[in-house]
């Protein structure tokens, strides 16, 4: 138990199922940390409470709580974890040219494909809509174009970061699995299929799927 470690700080994480807090509870097992995990109901708007709003004032998931560090976003909270625990061997390649993926496509996904992610399953957050539809149509069109982005790179590496993986794939498959029911889903692209598979054969990853109760994507 964390306890039970000399200068341990327990960790305590709030996330809701299958959401953004998806990537950060997977890294916390893979890692095989001790942790305690919360759960918020999205139908019950915990996430807007007043309680919640003092971690994160955005009503977003997740939030790490380590001690009195209180972290969001869950690309930031990935690369921090890689920090903290190096013993993992899933922080920045050495390799100055590999190193440069690690960053180049973690920020890739954070800027570019997580927020699409965002316009296609909330339209009506967008600022004055021209239509739902047409803001789902861009979005879709643009998560496409980055998917094709990440096959072609895929082609070349068995990882985004090079021959082994980071918290960078890990990143990178939770988006992938937002999208299984689009009508290109990423197993639509042979290297993300392929990628995928062996992301999910990992045992954390059938670990976490229990914990959070999801039933789909195995």
């Amino acid at each position: 138990m964390c306890g039970a470690k000399k200068g341990c700080k327990m960790i305590k994480l709030y996330g809701s199922p299958g959401t953004a807090s998806f990537v950060v509870h997977w890294l916390l097992l893979e890692m095989d940390q001790p942790f305690e995990v919360k759960m918020l109901d999205f139908e019950r708007r915990e996430q807007k409470s007043p309680e919640f709003l003092q971690l994160n004032p955005s009503g977003h998931v997740p939030v790490l709580v380590v001690g009195e560090t209180v972290l969001m976003e869950a690309a930031a909270i990935a690369l921090w974890l890689a920090d903290r625990h190096p013993e993992a061997g899933l922080g920045a390649p050495s390799d100055p040219k590999l190193r440069g993926f690690y960053y180049q496509w973690m920020f890739y996904l954070a800027n570019t494909l997580q927020p699409a992610f965002r316009n296609w399953f909330y339209p009506g957050e967008a600022i004055e809509p021209p239509s739902p539809e047409a803001i789902m149509a861009n979005a879709r069109a643009r998560i496409e174009t980055a998917f094709a982005r990440l096959n072609d790179h895929l082609t070349r590496y068995p990882y985004l970061a090079g021959p082994t993986p980071t918290v960078v794939d890990f990143h990178a498959t939770m988006l992938m699995r937002w999208s299984r029911h689009m009508p290109n889903p990423a197993t639509t692209w042979p290297a993300l299929n392929e990628f995928v598979k062996r992301m999910k054969a990992r045992p954390s990853f059938a670990l976490l799927n229990e914990r959070e109760g999801l039933t789909e994507w195995l």
